[in-house]
């Protein structure tokens, strides 16, 4: 019999695997809805939806592994993280969808919001804050919108060579800034960022994708600290901005 595994789980929602099945749990129908409704217009391979009973989403797993994981080398080709940019640049070439992701203006309020709460909890030497909220700000600017995933962390893209087979989660999928997810997707990874790019396309300000590294490293920090993640562990979050 099929052991119960917790991929990750926190306050907010849990996802479980059973065998080749995963049950996302989100009492946050908003999300499963964006989640399932993306699914169906994105050009690039997902996971197959099995059945949905809320406040469970139960979804069919994807072929392959992670392109990478945060904390760890990514074994994936170089190839496989080329054929990730094509991937992407697709996703951002499709009609946009009804959803809009956050505004400017909220991600500049976000940022002086937990830049002001790294300092004042001495989370971080004051050096480092302030030299990756200037970094950051350069990605506070008006963008012509795409269709992006939105939370697009290497281990949500999966590959088995060097071809893609699925990207999952995509409950912040929206219409947003194509730099976000180029960022979020080389965060931890930045020595396969001229791979990406290489099968992105052209098109694309480099510096804008490390302003991005800044901006959500800096905005995840307290998020995940009180969800029980560890954003100082080797490679994260934190390590992200000492290297800036």
């Amino acid at each position: 019999m099929d052991e119960v595994e917790v991929v990750i789980a926190h306050a907010e929602r849990a996802t479980l695997r059973v065998g080749d099945v995963f049950l996302k749990v989100d009492p946050d129908q908003r999300r499963i809805d964006v989640e399932v409704e993306a699914m169906t217009l994105v050009p690039v391979p997902t996971a197959e939806v099995l059945w949905r009973k809320p406040p469970v989403l139960a979804l069919a797993a994807v072929k392959g592994k992670a392109l990478g994981r945060t904390g760890h080398p990514s074994v994936a080709s170089r190839a496989a993280w080329a054929a990730a940019g094509a991937a992407v640049r697709a996703l951002h070439e499709t009609a946009l969808p009804r959803w809009v992701g956050p505004p400017v203006e909220q991600y500049a309020a976000e940022l002086e919001s937990e830049c002001e709460w790294l300092l004042a909890n001495d989370v971080l030497p004051a050096a480092v804050v302030e030299r990756n909220r200037e970094r950051a700000s350069a990605a506070l600017r008006p963008w012509k919108p795409v269709f992006v995933h939105g939370d697009l962390h290497a281990s949500h893209v999966f590959v088995d060579g060097d071809a893609v087979t699925g990207i999952i989660d995509w409950s912040e999928a929206a219409q947003g800034d194509a730099h976000r997810d180029l960022g979020s997707l080389t965060l931890a990874h930045p020595e396969f960022l001229d791979d990406v790019l290489a099968g992105y396309g052209p098109g694309v300000d480099v510096e804008l994708i490390r302003a991005w590294w800044s901006l959500r490293s800096l905005l995840a920090g307290r998020w995940l600290a009180e969800h029980g993640f560890d954003p100082d562990a080797p490679g994260c979050e934190f390590d992200v901005l000492r290297a800036a």
